[in-house]
């Protein structure tokens, strides 16, 4: 079987915030060099783009200089966002399959030869790959909370979700469902998508080898903020989830206020909490706290959420 054409897109929303525009670009330039360890081959891209709000011709040089090959940068407009930042970026690629990443995640060497790889099959549209937390205690309690993945009815090794940071699409499937919006949330969409793609009985196959790290947050405010989002995520996100996959009949229950969210997060503090099973004694206790106590942010900013759209 001849090989798909391969685009890669990575947004640099995610650095936006971090430090000075200088740092931002070392921090970017740090993974293009990464990424030129890649075991697929770099110069294989049909296209690798680079979406932006602003960069001067220096950055561009830096950057083209650290990818080691030239790039295709796509200017945004300010306040585009995560999700319309990978929008536009697709519309900037011509290859059969486009593999997104983000700026702040770190991939194995083989993550994207394994996330490709499956496209070899000209009957698969949508590949998910791995993300975690980078190592630690912390990072591994909390990655079976906010990186699960659930099995799917549509075919052996397939997936329900994926995560926006680490999947790949056969260019006419996105082209027909991509993210669009806003609809609202700080990171959600990907969710929306993949109950999109369910409905369609489209499905996505799970590339556990093609991993990424995700960083945590660097400041204890920052592990507060983001939790605080997660939950008003997860509230944005309950209606979808009720259409989506409530029996019919069920349904009007999901109008009670703060039914899905909780049945969410209990769900998915369940599924972390037995992830535990075989850790020695004193992490398990450590780990199941770390997952407790940012189940318990989650809630509440489910709530806060929930109280200030009740007010408006």
């Amino acid at each position: 079987m001849t090989a798909p054409s391969v685009a890669l897109v990575i947004e640099t929303e995610n650095l936006r915030g971090t430090g000075s525009a200088d740092v931002e670009v070392a921090s970017l330039a740090r993974l293009l060099r990464h990424l030129r360890d890649q075991t697929f081959g770099m110069n294989r891209l049909t296209e690798w783009v680079i979406t932006h709000e602003g960069l001067t011709g220096g950055a561009v040089r830096t950057l083209e200089v650290a990818a080691g090959r030239s790039l295709t940068f796509v200017k945004v407009p300010e306040g585009t966002g995560y999700y319309g930042s990978k929008d536009r970026g697709f519309d900037a690629t011509t290859a059969e399959v486009v593999a997104f990443g983000d700026s702040d995640c770190w991939p194995a060497p083989m993550w994207l030869e394994r996330l490709v790889s499956r496209f070899a099959v000209p009957e698969v549209q949508v590949v998910a790959g791995r993300t975690v937390y980078r190592a630690g205690l912390l990072g591994e309690a909390l990655t079976p909370v906010d990186f699960s993945y659930f099995p799917s009815p549509l075919g052996e090794g397939c997936v329900r979700n994926f995560y926006a940071n680490n999947v790949a699409f056969r260019r006419d499937v996105f082209s027909r469902l991509r993210y669009g919006g806003p609809r609202g949330f700080h990171r959600g969409d990907c969710g929306v998508l993949g109950l999109r793609l369910f409905a369609a009985r489209i499905p996505v196959h799970f590339a556990p080898g093609a991993l990424t790290a995700h960083p945590l947050p660097d400041t204890l405010g920052g592990h507060v903020r983001k939790r605080l989002q997660r939950g008003a995520d997860i509230v944005t996100l309950s209606p979808y989830l009720a259409d989506s996959l409530a029996p019919r009949v069920l349904r009007p229950l999901a109008r009670v206020p703060g039914l899905v969210p909780s049945a969410v997060l209990s769900s998915r503090l369940a599924v972390g909490l037995a992830a535990l099973r075989g850790q020695p004694g004193a992490r398990q206790v450590a780990m199941a706290a770390a997952m407790t106590g940012v189940s318990l942010l989650d809630a509440v900013g489910a709530a806060a959420f929930r109280r200030a759209r009740s007010e408006r």
